[in-house]
């Protein structure tokens, strides 16, 4: 029995450094268990750590992957778990999660409830966190507030759109095609505007005269300027992504005369700022939405390891959803 891995030793683009590994699956030691790897999805982060461009690097070399969910195969018999084999976790970020089996330790593993699809539950530990966090941690919003986002059909943007449409608060949305419309809208979207400079000037006219409390921006440059301009006084503009990797702009004026607020969010800073209770909790949440408010993540596609090029690829395309990697 072998295990399939996607691996790097140096950084660079994920086309040119990544490698397909397969080696023997080694036996159990005292303490510790074996997951085999149902799906992983990418991020943006991924690349971004196979590039050597995020905030935070692994040591190489590495196994890719932040963010999948497995099945627990196997478990030593001196290995003290609450798990059983058969129970859903998350795969260890730490050890990466492109890969068809893991063996690890119990410690820290987050059980995912075996009634969520998996590929669901593969998307669930990254994107939905921050979209939560986002909502309630800068602004205190109200049934009836709005909100505007640009990137509105990356994963945070989708779940965004549906969290504030079951909190009674409304969005714009700002995108690159206008054929995204349709399916943000079937979403809970209320406005869906092209992103550029004559679209944002009618947006009072397409709220009926509102502005934003709060605007959410993942993608930089001068798409920031077209955010600000849809807040309303003392309004906040939160970053937490540069699809661009252009410097943010902004508005002099908005600042001086407007109150404008910016600051950002980095899911992973929370991660290490919160206890191991917290972050369980902060899941917990999660799955109760999507178990009892049937909140989803669009799928784009799915490939095995063995194409995880090409699902990189995919990643890399204009799509909305995200792209999973099967084990």
């Amino acid at each position: 029995m072998s295990e399939l891995r996607i691996t790097y030793d140096r950084h660079g683009p994920a086309q040119e450094v990544l490698k397909l590994e397969e080696v023997p699956l080694v036996d159990l030691n005292p303490g510790q268990l074996r997951i085999r790897m149902d799906y992983a999805n990418i991020n943006p982060s991924d690349l971004g750590m196979i590039g050597g461009t995020y905030g935070r690097l692994p040591q190489l070399p590495a196994v890719a992957g932040r963010e999948g969910v497995g099945t627990v195969e196997a478990i030593h018999p001196e290995t003290r778990t609450s798990l059983k084999t058969g129970d859903r976790v998350r795969m260890p970020e730490s050890l990466g999660a492109w890969r068809s089996h893991v063996i690890c330790e119990p410690d820290g593993l987050i059980k995912v409830p075996s009634d969520i699809p998996a590929e669901q539950a593969a998307t669930l530990f990254i994107n939905p966190p921050t979209a939560l966090l986002l909502l309630e941690q800068f602004v205190d919003l109200k049934p009836g507030d709005w909100v505007i986002q640009n990137a509105a059909n990356s994963s945070v943007g989708t779940w965004v759109i549906q969290l504030c449409k079951l909190r009674g608060l409304h969005t714009i949305n700002l995108v690159r095609r206008n054929e995204l419309a349709a399916p943000l809208q079937a979403l809970g979207a209320d406005v869906v505007i092209e992103d550029n400079d004559d679209n944002i000037k009618q947006i009072k006219t397409l709220t009926g005269g509102n502005l934003a409390k709060l605007a959410l921006n993942s993608v930089g440059g001068a798409s920031v300027i077209r955010l600000i301009r849809g807040l309303a006084d003392g309004g906040t503009c939160v970053t937490f992504g540069g699809m661009v990797g252009d410097p943010i702009r902004f508005p002099t004026r908005n600042l001086i005369f407007n109150d404008v607020h910016l600051c950002g969010f980095w899911m992973d800073k929370w991660m290490r700022s919160h206890s191991q209770d917290e972050i369980q909790a902060l899941y917990n949440r999660l799955f109760d939405l999507v178990k009892t408010n049937g909140l989803s993540s669009p799928i784009a596609g799915t490939y095995s390891l063995r194409e995880t090029v090409d699902a990189i690829q995919a990643a890399s395309s204009p799509r909305m959803g995200k792209v999973l990697i099967r084990g």
